[in-house]
C-alpha cells in the first residue's frame, strides 16, 4: 500500500491528540469540515475507520489508537531532526581587543565560563601589544591599559593593579641564603618596555636605595618577561593579576612582601557605536561582575 498523503496524517494526528477535529482545525488553522474531510480520505485510503464519531467529540478505535502511536512518533522525529539540522539558534558576536598578556593570562581563562553563561554569544578575541584607539570597525571593545583618557565615551575601569617582583626559584637560591630585594635586582632584571621607571618606584616606595639594575633582556610585554624569568632569567616586576597563575603554579616566587601600586589600570573601552548593544552590556556586566 502507498503510503497516505502527509496532510491526511497530520490530520489525524492533531486529531487524535485532542480528541476533537475543533481542536485539531485550531491547531492547524484549518476548518474543523477540513479536518473531517482529511480524516476520511485517510480512512477511505487505509479501509478501515480511525475515529468513532460521538454527538460531543470523537474517540480513536482501536485500529485508530494503534495507528496513532506510530505516527505521533514519525511526526516527533522528523520536528527534532529538523530543528537539530536547520533551526540553529542565531548567534549574536561581540568582538575584543586586548593586549597579548591580557588576553592569555586573564581573559582567555576565563572565557568558557562566559560562554556556558551565555552560548548564544560568540566572542572574536584579537589582541595587540598596544592600543589606544579604536581605528577601524573590526572592534566592537578594547582591554586598554593607561589612565582611562581616551576620546571614547563609555569608558569603565576593570580594577586597580599591584605589581610586585618575581623570579625563578632556582635563580634565587643562587643569589644566596635569604637575599635582599637589592641583591635579588642586581643579579639582573627584565623590564617591560615602557614601565623601566617602576624599578626606580619600587625602590623609593620602599626605601630599598636600590642602584639601577643590569638589564638583561627588555620585553615588549609581561608574557615575554614572565616566560623569559620562569626560564631563569632575572626577575620582574610584574602585575600580579598577571604573575598569579605563574605563583600557584611554583615555576616562580615572590621572595618579598612588596606590593607596588600601579597608577595605571585596565578599563573596558567601547567603540560608540556598540556601546548599548544587549549582547555588549553583558559582556561588560560579566566581565565586570
Amino acid at each position: 500500500m502507498r503510503l497516505p498523503h502527509v496532510t491526511w496524517l497530520r490530520a489525524f494526528e492533531a486529531a487524535a491528540r485532542h480528541s476533537s477535529f475543533s481542536d485539531a482545525a485550531m491547531e492547524l488553522n484549518l476548518t474543523p469540515a477540513a479536518v473531517s474531510q482529511q480524516i476520511r480520505l485517510l480512512e477511505q485510503h487505509l479501509g478501515t475507520a480511525l475515529f468513532r464519531r460521538l454527538p460531543r467529540g470523537v474517540v480513536l478505535t482501536d485500529m485508530g489508537q494503534a495507528y496513532a502511536v506510530p505516527v505521533r512518533k514519525s511526526f516527533s522525529e522528523m520536528q527534532s531532526a529538523t530543528d537539530s539540522l536547520f533551526n540553529v539558534r542565531r548567534k549574536r558576536k561581540i568582538r575584543i581587543r586586548a593586549s597579548i598578556t591580557y588576553a592569555t593570562l586573564v581573559l582567555a581563562p576565563r572565557l568558557k565560563a562566559f560562554h556556558d553563561l551565555h552560548p548564544d554569544i560568540e566572542v572574536a578575541l584579537s589582541t595587540a601589544v598596544w592600543s589606544d584607539r579604536m581605528d577601524h570597525e573590526t572592534i566592537d571593545a578594547d582591554i586598554r591599559f593607561g589612565t582611562g583618557h581616551w576620546a571614547e565615551a563609555d569608558i569603565c575601569k576593570l580594577g586597580d593593579e599591584v605589581a610586585t617582583l618575581v623570579c625563578h626559584p632556582d635563580h634565587l637560591r643562587r643569589i644566596g641564603p635569604a637575599p635582599t630585594p637589592r641583591q635579588v635586582l642586581e643579579a639582573g632584571v627584565v623590564p617591560v618596555l615602557g614601565s623601566e621607571i617602576e624599578w626606580r618606584r619600587f625602590s623609593d616606595q620602599f626605601d630599598l636605595e636600590c642602584p639601577e639594575p643590569p638589564i638583561w633582556l627588555k620585553a615588549d610585554s609581561s608574557l615575554i618577561a614572565l616566560q623569559s624569568v620562569a626560564a631563569g632569567f632575572g626577575s620582574a616586576l610584574i602585575h600580579k593579576s598577571f604573575s598569579q597563575q605563574f605563583l600557584e603554579r611554583g615555576s616562580l616566587v615572590s621572595p618579598f612582601d612588596h606590593c607596588l601600586p600601579i597608577r595605571e589600570a585596565y578599563y573596558l573601552v567601547l567603540r560608540d557605536k556598540a556601546a548599548g548593544r544587549d549582547e555588549i552590556e553583558t559582556f561588560r556586566s560579566w566581565l565586570t561582575g
